[in-house]
């Protein structure tokens, strides 16, 4: 599964690497393999091969007999049976095409994701493999709100056949329990109410699915709000700028950790900016998960000018090449205007270096603080003009459905979801298998 989806699926397999041989290609490859050297005077187009060093193989059994200064080039034999001497050298013959070994196309290819040489069926293999990996590790992270939400909904629905008003109202609480937002559900319902009014939910199960189109639509409306996919910029386009915001203690820089080991793990040169210079530990943190992750990491002394550490980390960028930048920010709301100054000022200096820069702008919420994190969100995208939110701590809350709050309340695409505190519990929100997974 691709990560960080600027970079296609195919990038490990448009190198040429197991591409068909081309005619002219095939053509020098079968002579190299069929026919044997020429001898000395037999080729009138090439000179004759200087002579070859006589080289004594180490063999096990009967010692045979040795071979012409000139043969020292063929294939040794572990085992040869002894024989006379010829007359002239004989040449062993050469096999049928049929009994020969198939010669590969090209050599196998090093994905940098897996670090092994692979064909191209086991890599699909692999990536399949690890789709499921994923997918069950989010199913297990949601499941406390799916228990949460479907126990609530099922005792709403214990024991009755027909849908009325007290149903609906049961129903509007456990949404709402879910932490789905009461704007959210008031808009759930009402489009419940006009599928029960045309005769189209008729039953429990019809209004079960009713809920899950619902919540389905909406996050995939939301994707149509900000960046929902690194594609969107050209991909000459270089380094890729993602600034990192939100309030201390959210998981910002285990976020950004994380990050950055699974982009570089797709083959991608990555560097972190240490630009939260407020706050004493934020680069000392920073450090920790950059030696951890091997991901270069610009950072200066507390106090220094955000700005002027990411110009610098911009030209290093620039310098090395590298495809993808990703910048700490600073993590407060208490003084906005401040805030508000120091983040226009860092987009400023990284439009006018890079084109378009910052490409993306995500915000990193904790699922467990519910409605506050739609409130922190509301906040950070007057003033920092997010494109994205990162939900973390996914899996350690029965409140999840914020998601949902989140992507109907602000129109932004929810990009990635913590779901556990290892280096690759972070993973790309698929808003189907977040849906399927309430209500499975």
């Amino acid at each position: 599964m691709a990560f960080w989806r600027r970079e296609k699926k195919d990038r490990y397999i448009t190198l040429g690497l197991n591409e068909p041989l081309t005619a002219e290609e095939r053509a020098q490859t079968e002579t190299e393999r069929l026919e044997p050297p020429a001898a000395s005077g037999q080729s009138a187009t090439s000179p004759p091969a200087p002579p070859l060093p006589t080289i004594e193989p180490t063999i096990t059994g009967d010692a045979p007999t040795p071979p012409p200064a000139r043969e020292s080039h063929a294939v040794t034999e572990t085992k040869r049976p002894v024989a006379p001497a010829p007359a002239a050298p004989q040449r062993e013959p050469i096999k049928p095409a049929s009994q020969q070994k198939p010669v590969p196309t090209r050599s196998p290819f090093m994905t940098s994701v897996l670090g092994l040489n692979l064909t191209m069926e086991e890599l699909q293999a692999q990536e399949a493999a690890l789709e499921q990996e994923f997918s069950a590790r989010f199913r297990r992270a949601i499941a406390a709100t799916r228990e949460s939400l479907s126990e609530t909904i099922d005792s709403v629905f214990q024991g009755r056949r027909k849908i009325d008003a007290a149903l609906l109202d049961e129903l509007e609480e456990a949404l709402i329990a879910a932490d789905i937002g009461v704007p959210t559900t008031l808009h759930i319902l009402d489009t419940v109410r006009r599928g029960i009014a045309r005769n189209q939910i008729n039953d429990i199960d019809a209004l079960k699915a009713a809920i899950k189109t619902e919540l389905l639509s909406i996050l995939q409306a939301s994707e149509r709000g900000g960046v929902a996919t690194e594609t969107s910029v050209p991909e000459n386009v270089a380094p890729y700028v993602m600034m990192i915001v939100g309030v201390n203690g959210v998981g910002k820089t285990t976020t950004i950790g994380k990050l950055a080991q699974r982009i570089k793990a797709e083959g991608n040169d990555v560097l972190i900016c240490a630009a939260d210079t407020f706050r004493a530990a934020a680069s000392d943190q920073l450090a920790i998960w950059a030696e951890r992750t091997g991901v270069p990491l610009i950072q200066q002394k507390q106090g220094t000018d955000p700005a002027a550490v990411l110009f610098d980390s911009l030209k290093a960028a620039k310098a090395r090449n590298s495809d993808v930048l990703i910048v700490d920010t600073a993590g407060r709301l208490h003084n906005k205007s401040n805030l508000m100054a120091e983040l226009e000022k860092m987009k400023r200096v990284a439009g006018r270096e890079v084109e378009g820069a910052p490409h993306e702008t995500l915000l990193v919420v904790d699922a467990v603080t519910g409605q506050n994190g739609l409130e922190q969100a509301r906040q950070f995208l007057k003033v920092a003009g997010v494109t994205g939110i990162v939900l973390t701590k996914l899996d350690g809350t029965a409140k999840g459905g914020i998601a949902v709050a989140i992507a109907k309340e602000l129109n932004l695409p929810i990009r990635y979801a913590g779901i556990g505190e290892k280096v690759d519990d972070l993973v790309v929100f698929d808003p189907e298998e977040y849906v399927n997974g309430l209500f499975e």
